[in-house]
């Protein structure tokens, strides 16, 4: 029989021992532009992460939503919005009744959005936009009229999408308390408070570059918005110097409307009212007086008739010798 083999603790000795450290070294944390080396001096990323502050980021967004039963030229509108809006967000239509300022506050929470911009169609003929700080308020309602949207205005504008705009306003809007807080809701003065209209700083989905102008100007109590794209001349020739503004032009791109506000509410989708336009006719009450003054254009000519018989029977004419002169023949 062949003899068996001495046993040896040698492969017990080799796993023990401890093995070379051959995994790779620590990925750097990754930023927008890439991977950021550390710097030299510093500091291990446990010590400086209880006294380094990270930097703000904004992150708000805006909802854009509408109703049920919206037309298709108001439905091209908030397309236009929703594409010039890169920090906006699109959700599914919600039933226009009395309970939905609750749906879109749920709405808002559960889509992380601060602000929210609601068409509201009614009739098939009104549309009615709902500017909305959410939970907190303000909000504020308009009647949308002169709406002329991208696709049928066919303008030579264009801009790049995701852009940020510059916003203007008029001189109107520091004159009176309740055009300063529709100014408020559009623009961005604080920081920290985002509004509807300016897109945010260091947004994901925003260049970060402005080629486009949002104009809002006051003229008649009406809001009119215009967006317009700024165009400098490209030629090593022309080239625009830094403040050469004589050579940059404005092409408008659209889309066009007007906004007339009706009320600004205390709260989100209600609350208590903060102003009331005495000036506001519905356009219900425009259809009423329309229709009465064609039923008077009906009225006017059964009267006239009415008047032409009684006229006839008041001074009839005599009897005519010559009448029957020629009957018999």
């Amino acid at each position: 029989m062949a003899k068996k083999r001495k046993r040896t603790d040698a492969p017990a000795e080799a796993a023990g021992a401890e093995k070379p450290n051959d995994s790779a070294p620590e990925r750097p944390p990754r930023t927008l532009f890439g991977f950021k080396d550390p710097a030299p001096d510093a500091e291990p990323a446990s010590a400086a992460a209880g006294s380094a502050v990270a930097p703000f980021r904004n992150k708000e967004k805006v909802l854009i939503t509408c109703s049920r039963r919206i037309t298709y030229r108001y439905r091209h509108l908030m397309q236009d919005i929703l594409s010039l809006l890169p920090h906006a967000k699109k959700d599914s239509k919600v039933e226009s009744k009395q309970s939905k300022g609750n749906a879109l506050n749920e709405l808002l929470e559960l889509r992380s959005c601060s602000s929210c911009l609601f068409f509201e169609c009614r009739k098939q003929k009104d549309l009615y936009l709902w500017m909305v700080k959410s939970p907190g308020g303000p909000s504020v309602k308009f009647l949308v009229n002169a709406v002329h949207t991208m696709e049928e205005l066919k303008l030579t504008g264009n801009h790049l999408k995701g852009s940020r705009p510059l916003l203007t306003f008029s001189t109107n809007f520091d004159e009176q308390p309740h055009w300063m807080l529709v100014k408020e809701m559009i623009t961005q003065s604080l920081p920290v408070f985002v509004q509807i209209f300016a897109t945010p700083k260091d947004h994901r989905k925003a260049k970060p570059f402005h080629d486009h102008v949002f104009a809002f100007s006051i003229v008649d109590g009406h809001v009119w918005f215009r967006n317009y794209q700024i165009t400098v001349p490209h030629n090593e020739i022309d080239k625009v110097d830094k403040g050469g503004l004589d050579k940059m032009t404005l092409i408008e791109v659209g889309p066009r409307f007007c906004l007339n506000p009706i009320k600004i509410f205390g709260g989100s989708f209600g609350g208590p009212t903060w102003y009331e336009n005495p000036y506001y006719i519905s356009p219900n009450q425009i259809r009423a007086l329309e229709k009465r003054q064609k039923a008077g254009k009906y009225a006017k000519k059964v009267k006239a008739k009415v008047r032409r018989k009684m006229h006839e029977m008041e001074n009839t004419l005599e009897p005519d010798e010559f009448a029957e002169l020629w009957k018999g023949e």
